[in-house]
């Protein structure tokens, strides 16, 4: 009898050591259950003609394609001692050249005759301004006796075509593929029968032969549907049973006393809360008042007031008697973010006692760079509960730093902490903290759900009165160069009437960021991007001259950090220079104009931060985004997209669909993408958000899973380390 492979054996014993290390090495596909869950990328029609018009996006990409050839010739070269093969193929979209040289040319010569058809697979390159495949492999689709087999293997069949590697050809995989469908048959199916038979889905073993191997298209259909749905619903398990799991924990519940810090803190408000704020809160205070754990995302538009929202958390938690911490991802967001608490709470941010809402209560900062008094005085107000609210980087997670009553956790912009960072500050309380995670990187509601699973999410979508809007405009400084002539006025009306403006550049310029380094191949003709020092000079003796142009960027010393951003929000420096370091939290209302240097290199959801920085006070905003793209590139229109809204929401919704989703779920996600074959995750929002409802339903009834051994099985291959970790993210 054949051998079926188990769907955890090695792949050596399968298909041999050779093949089995360029799957492993290649495509991270170790076991016969990983190959079988390596889908196919698209498919291919017998008698259809595969698109050769997309090639020209894909220079440099290995690429599988069906077409028929249309002519082949040999040439010669060197006085007829050197051969080459030119075979041009067609699919009706378009041609592509195949080269063939020295004594590789006479099988494909015999083989690729005017009017058969074949599979190509080959990187695509450029010569002489044609596409073409240097000595591309290929497997003849049929045609005459010797070839039957293949013929009638492929006659009405959809060809699977392979995401592939250089080594390996989609059609080797598929041949690899052939050897272990047997081992589908003892695929254990993590769909709970009713759920499956509810949801009209095929089950797991004929899902995976229909993938692989499909008589029609109804058949791929079916087989995506169902897969789909395996990836959503065992993912969204994972994510229930740690909503479920942090339900069962205890926390202290903190409510605002009556006529406390709280209650003081508004009613010197110069303003009224934006109806979403007071929305938000409410969420936020009801949370607060249980006795478990909040585990809350709050997700606020540049500038819509988060910091706000935030505060009045720590101060209901202060007036509770317990203390706040909020950590932030750079030391110049948190001590802008300490600077704009102090200055919001006024009188009440020097308090004595904790609690003591008469004297207020003390708002401390810790850094990594805080010489050692401060830093042990600091250290001293925590640990008694003498201070209240503490604002930090990194370095309130040291093991040194102990609080007295730490009740809750305020995380700004989630995507730059690290689960361990995040868990270390957590555990910092006698009981679990209440946590508050905090974006103002608009994530649609489907990556919410996907990556954020476990958090309950809040969303301020309102300006606050009194912040204006912004204009954003592009400008094409190669094609019209006296536009940005006419930025560079505009920076100085700006001043003239008192404001400031802000010049943004990709990269620092101080040798360490040496572009040569890290320029990719393909970029070897492209200048380097801007940098702030050389772009700061050039200002400062030409078009800006006498406006006091200062610089700031990551890799200065922090006390002149905080100097340079200290006298920028005094007004004493009138145009600041920066790096993408001022993308978030940095709040200078009398800021109005952004320029923005070599737009194109930001993606989409960055550029929508950066502008956000201005327009923050009573006069109007104005962003430029100096490019010197060509008006028909793919950059030049993603800056039009970011000129034509502000609305946040939308511009991720273009980024995500821009960019491969890997990019934007980023690197503390990779184990989820790993996990991703089939979903994607802007598509398919429907089946995440049944698949979570779905989820939430199986776990109350059973948080154990113990009814559902194949679910429970699939949780544990899916929790592996790294997706521990991007679970553990929330």
């Amino acid at each position: 009898m054949e051998h079926v492979p188990a769907l955890d054996e090695d792949l050596k014993k399968t298909l041999g050591p050779a093949t089995a290390k360029v799957l492993a090495e290649q495509l991270g596909l170790h076991t016969a259950l990983d190959l079988l869950h390596h889908y196919p990328r698209r498919y291919a029609e017998r008698g259809e003609l595969t698109s050769l018009a997309e090639l020209a996006d894909q220079i440099d990409e290995h690429v599988t394609v069906v077409a028929q050839v249309a002519d082949a010739r040999i040439l010669t070269f060197n006085g007829g001692r050197g051969k080459r093969l030119e075979v041009t193929i067609t699919d009706g979209s378009g041609r592509l050249q195949l080269v063939f040289f020295g004594a590789g040319v006479h099988k494909p010569h015999k083989e690729l005759l005017p009017g058969s058809r074949a599979m190509f697979a080959g990187k695509v390159s450029k010569f002489n301004h044609k596409l073409q495949l240097a000595h591309p492999a290929y497997e003849p689709l049929g045609g005459d006796a010797s070839d039957r087999d293949a013929a009638n293997a492929f006659a009405n069949q959809l060809i699977p075509i392979y995401p592939a590697c250089a080594k390996l050809e989609s059609w080797k995989i598929a041949k690899c593929v052939d050897a272990v469908l047997p081992s589908a048959q003892e695929a254990v199916d993590p769909l709970p029968a009713a759920l499956r038979e509810g949801r009209g889905l095929v089950p797991l073993t004929e899902a995976l032969l229909k993938i692989h191997r499909p008589a029609t298209k109804a058949d791929i259909e079916d087989a995506r549907q169902r897969l789909k749905w395996d990836e959503a619903f065992v993912l969204q398990v994972a994510l229930a049973r740690r909503r479920h799991a942090d339900a069962q924990l205890p926390a202290v519940p903190r409510r605002p006393a009556p006529g406390g810090l709280l209650d003081a803190f508004d009613a010197k408000l110069p303003f009224t809360l934006t109806e979403g704020q007071q929305k938000v809160s409410k969420e936020i205070f009801d949370d607060l008042a249980t006795s478990h754990p909040m585990h809350r995302l709050l997700q606020g538009e540049v500038g819509s007031g988060k910091t706000m929202v935030a505060l009045r958390a720590m101060l209901a938690v202060v007036d509770s008697g317990g203390q706040a911490a909020m950590l932030a991802p750079t030391e110049v967001l948190a001590q802008q973010h300490h600077r704009s608490i102090v200055e919001m709470m006024g009188e009440l941010a020097e308090g004595g006692m904790l609690g003591g809402s008469d004297q207020g209560t003390k708002v401390v900062l810790l850094t990594g760079s805080m010489g050692m008094p401060a830093r042990r005085q600091a250290l001293l107000d925590l640990v008694t509960g003498e201070a209240g609210i503490v604002i930090g980087t990194h370095a309130l997670i040291e093991d040194k730093v102990q609080f007295h009553d730490l009740g809750l956790v305020v995380v700004d912009e989630q995507h730059r902490f690290g689960v361990e960072q995040r868990d270390a500050l957590r555990s910092k309380g006698k009981q679990p903290p209440h946590l508050l995670v905090m974006t103002a990187t608009p994530i649609p509601r489907t990556v919410a759900m996907t990556v954020f699973g476990d958090l309950e999410t809040s969303v301020l979508d309102q300006l606050p009165a009194g912040r204006s809007p912004i204009a954003t405009h592009v400008v094409p400084a190669k094609d019209k160069p006296h536009f940005l002539a006419r930025a560079w006025e505009r920076v100085r009306e700006e001043v003239d009437k008192g404001h400031q403006a802000y010049v943004v550049c990709p990269r620092i310029g101080d040798g360490e960021d040496d572009p040569k380094k890290k320029q990719a191949a393909d970029e070897a003709d492209k200048r380097p991007p801007l940098a702030v020092l050389e772009i700061a000079e050039q200002l400062g003796r030409g078009p800006l001259a006498g406006l006091g142009v200062e610089v700031l960027h990551g890799r200065m010393d922090p006390a002149d950090k905080d100097d340079v951003m200290r006298r920028f929000a005094a007004g004493e420096v009138k145009v600041l220079v920066a790096t993408t370091v001022i993308e978030v939290g940095v709040n200078v209302p009398n800021s109005t104009v952004m320029v923005i240097m070599d737009a194109d290199r930001f993606g989409v959801s960055q550029l929508h931060q950066l502008r956000g920085r201005v327009g923050r006070g009573s006069a109007p905003g104005l962003c430029l985004l100096v490019s010197e793209m060509h008006e028909a590139s793919p950059a030049r229109a993603r800056l039009a997209a970011v000129a034509a809204t502000l609305d946040g929401f939308e511009l991720s919704r273009i980024d995500l669909e821009q960019r491969r989703e890997g990019d934007v779920l980023g690197q503390a996600q990779s184990g989820v993408r790993s996990s991703l074959r089939m979903l994607a995750v802007i598509e398919d929002e429907e089946v995440i958000a049944q698949a979570r409802e779905e989820a939430t339903r199986v776990v109350a009834e059973d948080p154990a899973l113990e009814r559902l051994p194949g679910l429970r099985t699939a949780l544990d291959a899916l929790l592996d380390t790294e997706r521990e970790q991007y679970l553990e993210k929330g």
